[in-house]
């Protein structure tokens, strides 16, 4: 078989698989989740999708520009608190937020339009803040930006008439459905990924790859940064708002440094250098700390009583990212597109009505029956023949 008959049948190049595995499944858990939204998993499902936008944005960041920022978790407050003051009512901000103006008592938007500013006030803070901090580099900047998160908690918490303080916000109205979250972050990696397959992207890559060069081939680094720096800060913003209307209660220890570094883990976890990372990410870091979680009440393994094992879920996470620090940097998915070229693709939602498609699927599939059912006899034979060696040697 040549190459290019091989390269035509791996599982992974077939587009009706791609849709099957990228698309149709995930849009039957998506519907399955909105029809049930009460449930444990069902809000397991929407977390997945705030992950996704957190860490996609935070990828532009720190993947695409080179830039290595510690500070999402402040823009994501930022968002949390602005979008909760434009949809709680009067008498909820009259109880909790006494020290606000008249016109903001009053005032009460739709749910799209709070989000939208809370994302443009996370922006624009990204904007007042970005002029100073961005002129640093590497663990300067982290740091820097992890200051910003400091400044941005001792605000929440001390602000009794304009946040409620440490007591935080409660009473959310529950906006954030499931439809509405996968639709933003469907939209949050639309808007991105052609960003960056635009000339706009291809400066950042140029930017984070070389700055000396970059600026010799025209590109204003300080722009290319900044502007950057806000969108990634809109749409943790974004973010913020729909986690805050999803869980219907914030406060200021909830976008704290923790939050930060674990956003920076799932990153890192699924390769800070594409989007499609960011959705693994996001995805093994959601459900795999719920998976481990018995762990640590003692879970019973074949048949085997296991001790409760306190912070066994948080030991095997940090165990994984310095594997994967060592043997894999560049993350799961390391410069791979393989889910936002699926989502976005024409040819992966036309496979459906192309016989082809199912035919060739079908064929791969034979084919690595075919591979798998003969390995026993394989087995068996190169035993055999150890067997027949040896009776060779005695008899010698």
């Amino acid at each position: 078989m040549k190459k290019t008959d091989r390269k035509q049948q791996r599982l992974r190049d077939n587009n009706l698989f791609r849709f099957l595995i990228f698309i149709f499944l995930p849009l039957v858990g998506i519907i399955l989740c909105g029809m049930n939204s009460t449930n444990y998993y069902a809000g397991l499902i929407n977390l997945f999708g705030i992950n996704i936008i957190l860490v996609a944005s935070l990828n532009l960041v720190n993947g695409f520009s080179g830039m290595f920022s510690m500070g999402h978790a402040a823009f994501m407050a930022i968002g949390a608190y602005a979008s909760a003051l434009l949809t709680l009512s009067a008498s909820q901000k009259t109880i909790m937020m006494p020290g606000l103006p008249d016109w903001l008592m009053n005032l009460t938007l739709p749910f799209p339009i709070a989000l939208l500013t809370g994302g443009i006030f996370a922006s624009v803070t990204a904007l007042v803040i970005g002029f100073p901090v961005l002129r640093f580099k590497g663990h300067y900047l982290s740091v820097a930006t992890i200051g910003l998160i400091v400044i941005v908690r001792a605000v929440l918490d001390n602000e009794d008439q304009l946040t409620n303080g440490a007591r935080g916000v409660t009473g959310l109205p529950g906006y954030a459905s499931t439809w509405i979250i996968f639709l933003t972050a469907f939209l949050c990696l639309f808007i991105l990924r052609r960003l960056l397959q635009s000339s706009y992207g291809r400066g950042l890559v140029a930017m984070r790859d070389d700055e000396i060069a970059a600026q010799t081939l025209g590109i204003n680094l300080t722009i290319k940064k900044i502007s950057a720096f806000c969108i990634s800060a809109f749409m943790a913003g974004v973010a913020g708002g729909l986690w805050g209307h999803m869980q219907s209660v914030i406060s200021g220890k909830f976008f704290y440094i923790e939050a930060s570094f674990k956003l920076v883990e799932t990153s890192i976890i699924g390769g800070m250098y594409s989007l499609s990372g960011a959705v693994t990410g996001s995805f093994l870091m959601t459900f795999l700390p719920e998976f481990l979680a018995p762990l640590e009440s003692g879970a019973v393994l074949f048949g085997v009583q296991l001790p409760e094992l306190y912070g066994a879920s948080n030991l095997i996470m940090a165990s994984l990212l310095i594997i994967l620090i060592i043997f894999r940097r560049q993350g799961i998915m390391g410069y791979g597109e393989i889910i936002t070229e699926s989502l976005f693709s024409a040819r992966t939602y036309a496979s459906v009505l192309k016989k082809s498609e199912y035919m060739e699927l079908c064929t791969i599939f034979i084919n690595i029956a075919k591979r798998l059912i003969p390995f026993p006899k394989r087995i068996n034979r190169v035993l055999k023949e150890m067997k027949k060696r040896r009776r060779e040697e005695k008899k010698k």
